[in-house]
């Protein structure tokens, strides 16, 4: 028996209960992890509220990411032995625990050089970033983006790979503490959205041009202002619902000025196993080599996840929160 937090029924943090579950051999293509590090997310919150249906069926173990130490291989594996580090990051859920089963094919290899706290709490968060920098609209040095929840946990590591790139990074939080942290992450330009109109200093930084690329985690509060701030044939870049689901969009937000929208779901850029080792390779790489700096900021005993979404939809956090399982 494990420790694990399960969720019987949807609703605010009295849902997530620490209970005893069993934890079985790995059948063909799994292995089995003893967890180090687990991740948290916010749309481990959207799950357990239901938020837009995207809870899976009840009752279920939270969590998308975690790192931890191979204990046990099935019958078939050949990528992973027992007493090799690894991580994770999938659409499917059941990381909220001391061990569980994996598939072979969905994990990665940690180097050495990346202590697993790290890569537990890089992992979703870093593979989401890649994608919204590299491969979902490549940003090179010509480009100025605009970042909104820029202390946030995908947030600040897209600010740090957009100015390695060498572009003009704006972005916007709600403190002065977090906007310090976003200057350190890279940003030229940081907002206070509470006390400024976003769009409009978008404007004056960029002399009324507007920005190449909008990445958008926060939603509806900011969603109909980062298509303000788009210069023609811009890309909304719209990865997050934090202040709840947008309004649908209105056709003349896009033709008006050519306009992209995307919406790019890890997953469907991690499919392929290639894909996936790839930009897990892309990521860790950029770690070891200090060109991305995690920031776990916030650490939790796995008991206590329910103070983690807490303070997580609060919005008290910045960089990363990961839950550690009692040794």
């Amino acid at each position: 028996m494990v420790k694990a937090i399960r969720v019987h029924q949807h609703g605010g943090i009295e849902v997530l209960k620490y209970e005893d579950i069993e934890v079985p051999d790995p059948k063909e293509g799994e292995i089995r992890i003893k967890h180090k590090a687990i991740g948290v997310n916010f749309l481990d919150i959207y799950m357990r509220e239901n938020m837009r249906d995207t809870s899976p069926p009840l009752p279920y173990i939270p969590g998308l990411e975690g790192a931890g130490v191979v204990t046990a291989v099935g019958p078939g594996v050949t990528d992973f032995k027992v007493g090799d580090l690894v991580a994770y990051s999938d659409v499917g859920v059941g990381s909220y625990t001391e061990e569980r089963i994996y598939l072979e094919d969905r994990a990665v290899p940690v180097p050495s050089s990346i202590d697993p706290v790290i890569a537990a709490a890089v992992i979703f968060k870093g593979l989401t970033a890649q994608v919204l920098v590299h491969r979902c609209f490549k940003v090179e040095s010509k480009h100025t983006v605009l970042v909104h929840a820029a202390a946030g946990g995908v947030g600040y590591l897209v600010c740090q790979w957009a100015s390695a790139a060498g572009a003009t990074v704006i972005g916007t939080v709600s403190t002065k503490e977090k906007a310090v942290q976003a200057k350190e992450d890279g940003c030229q330009h940081v907002i206070l959205y509470r006390d400024e109109n976003f769009v409009d200093r978008v404007m004056e930084i960029t002399s009324g041009k507007g920005v190449d690329v909008v990445y958008d985690s926060v939603g509806k509060d900011t969603f109909d202002g980062s298509f303000a701030c788009l210069k023609p044939r811009g890309i909304m870049c719209h990865y997050g619902m934090a202040s709840g689901s947008p309004e649908p969009i209105a056709f003349e937000k896009i033709y008006t000025k050519s306009l992209y929208y995307t919406f790019p779901a890890l997953a469907a850029y991690i499919a392929e196993r290639a894909e996936l080792l790839e930009a897990a390779k892309d990521l860790f790489t950029d770690v070891a080599k200090g060109v991305l700096k995690v920031r776990v900021n916030h650490t939790y005993p796995l008991s206590q996840a329910s103070q983690a979404h807490a303070d997580l939809e609060s919005r008290k956090t910045t960089g990363s929160l990961v839950l550690i399982p009692d040794e």
